[in-house]
């Protein structure tokens, strides 16, 4: 059996959990926590970061940064998952979906400049596969109109567009440590704050409306309920285990490449007859290798490959489901323009086992079984 998964795990994150919970400090912001967020500064080059419970909970920090409420219209991707859609759709905001470009499964950017009208407050953009968007047009659009961009990076951490971290070129960018990710921690996430104006109400929105966060760094003699909030805090026993993780991002990285590397070239003829697409890599995005998925010729035959691998013990998985196509999509929501390539793409996309570790003999049999549906 191989599986689809296998979350990340390095060796040292039970002494780091160990000495956690010897510390004495358990809840969030500890020295676990601190050693994180300071990772994050200093390597992706961020003004603030916040660790937050998920990538969920940092989306719906942007949200009540952002001030989003009814009547507002905030642009995303349908082909997202539920949480990029609903932090804002909690806010009472109407959600406005947008195409994406076949080839790399990202919002495109003239279809967001489509669906802009007087009622627009927040573009929101999800980097598919920790491959970016197109950033200097959508920023372009978004200063163009005076508008919010929040980066929804969950998949991004360790990929760049141009140089620039994913998440560190918006106003904000959401990371997820979430156990399907390439760095993990259970469940986990960050918010990324480049626009310094938000960081003070960020903290308290962070510490459930007050101002916690100053009273400890002696900036106030006590603290007390100044804003909406909620418990957006990462415990200190995820961040522990988190922080092993960081200490060998590179590591994990070049890990993940050399298995997509591995897919991309094991599979090249498949491509090059026709058979099936491979992903798409623009110039100036720096990736990470955290997913490798191909598409077959329609819906059929993909069903039919992942019945097959399956047999053979592979585990596969698809993607998304259009949010715009779900029942909770369409009343929150509405697709801008025509859907051309969002369903039709989505139904094509089949992902391939990547993890850490994954051995290079794994990799191969999944090839070697993916040529042979194909011979026949």
């Amino acid at each position: 059996m191989i599986p689809f998964n296998v979350p990340c795990y390095i060796g040292k994150e039970n002494t780091a959990i160990k000495d956690a919970i010897a510390g004495k400090k358990l809840s969030g912001n500890g020295p676990y926590g601190k050693k994180c967020v300071q990772w994050m500064e200093e390597n992706m080059g961020v003004k603030k970061v916040m660790l937050t419970p998920s990538c969920t909970a940092a989306l719906e920090m942007t949200a009540l940064l952002t001030e989003v409420g009814e009547g507002d219209e905030v642009i995303m991707p349908s082909y997202t998952f539920v949480s990029t859609a609903n932090a804002f759709a909690l806010r009472g905001a109407n959600i406005v979906f947008a195409d994406v470009e076949p080839r790399t499964m990202n919002v495109d950017p003239e279809q967001i400049a489509a669906a802009i009208t007087e009622k627009t407050k927040v573009i929101v953009v999800v980097h598919y596969a920790g491959v970016s968007c197109d950033m200097d047009r959508i920023m372009e659009l978004a200063e163009k109109h005076n508008l919010w961009v929040v980066e929804d990076a969950a998949q991004g951490l360790m990929s760049f567009y141009k140089g620039k971290a994913l998440g560190t070129i918006g106003h904000m960018g959401t990371i997820s440590f979430h156990e399907t990710k390439n760095y993990v921690c259970g469940e986990g996430g960050a918010l990324y704050i480049n626009d310094p104006s938000l960081v003070e109400r960020a903290e308290m929105i962070q510490e459930k409306g007050t101002d916690r966060s100053q009273f400890i760094r002696g900036e106030v003699d006590k603290y007390s309920w100044r804003d909406i909030g909620s418990s957006y805090l990462l415990s200190e026993l995820n961040a522990a285990y988190l922080s092993v993780q960081l200490e060998h991002a590179k590591e994990i990285n070049d890990n993940r490449l050399g298995t997509w590397q591995m897919y991309k070239e094991g599979l090249a003829d498949l491509a090059d007859a026709g058979k099936i697409e491979l992903p798409y890599i623009p110039e100036g995005r720096a990736f990470n290798g955290h997913i490798f998925f191909i598409k077959t010729r329609n819906i059929e035959v993909r069903s039919q490959l992942i019945r097959y691998l399956k047999q053979l013990g592979i585990m596969t998985a698809t993607h998304y489901v259009p949010l715009h196509s779900s029942v909770a999509g369409k009343a929150c929501g509405v697709f801008s323009g025509e859907d051309r390539y969002t369903t039709i793409e989505s139904e094509r996309l089949i992902r391939l086992p990547l993890y850490y570790g994954i051995s290079k003999g794994d990799v191969a049999y999944v090839i070697q079984s993916i040529q042979q549906f194909y011979a026949q």
